[in-house]
């Protein structure tokens, strides 16, 4: 394998970077107190990537088994107990512990601990999962949806359930 074409042909550099600060505050908090992070969007990175911190706040949540037909999806946990699946078994992962799930690969995690805990979440090429997230939250607020108006939302945002 070799590294892929240059997507940047400049000479010198620029200066293009962006930090997050730790004390920012997330862009999404559900009605349980979980938050989402947004650190790197899709419209961000040209499409590379979207990359999200996801903080469980106790409360037990998360989605049951699901698999993405057009991006892959990685869990990497920061702290706390966090079971995901692996299209084989429910297992916890603690700090340090890292899923990759490809296309089409059946996966799912919750906070089954009641405890707090983090983690991050990284989407390859940069779907717009954020509109997803935010559609969730409104959901979990008390917006309602039909039956076909909510397959249609998980259709367009490319969930599908086991």
């Amino acid at each position: 394998m070799s590294y892929p074409p240059p997507i940047y042909d400049g000479d010198t550099g620029e200066l293009t970077a962006t930090i997050r600060t730790h004390g920012t505050d997330p862009e999404l908090v559900y009605p349980n107190g979980n938050t989402i992070s947004i650190l790197s969007t899709g419209d961000t990175t040209g499409g590379l990537y979207g990359l999200y911190r996801y903080d469980f706040a106790g409360p037990r949540s998360g989605p049951d088994s699901h698999f993405h037909k057009t991006v892959t999806e990685a869990f990497y946990i920061l702290s706390g107990e966090v079971t995901v699946y692996d299209g084989r078994a429910w297992q916890p992962a603690r700090p340090g512990d890292y899923l990759y799930v490809p296309a089409g690969g059946l996966h799912g995690f919750r906070n089954e601990s009641g405890a707090e805990a983090s983690m991050l979440l990284h989407f390859a090429p940069g779907a717009p999962r954020e509109e997803y997230f935010e559609g969730l939250a409104r959901l979990a607020a008390g917006e309602t949806m039909t039956d076909a108006e909510r397959d249609a939302f998980m259709k367009y945002h490319d969930n599908h359930w086991a």
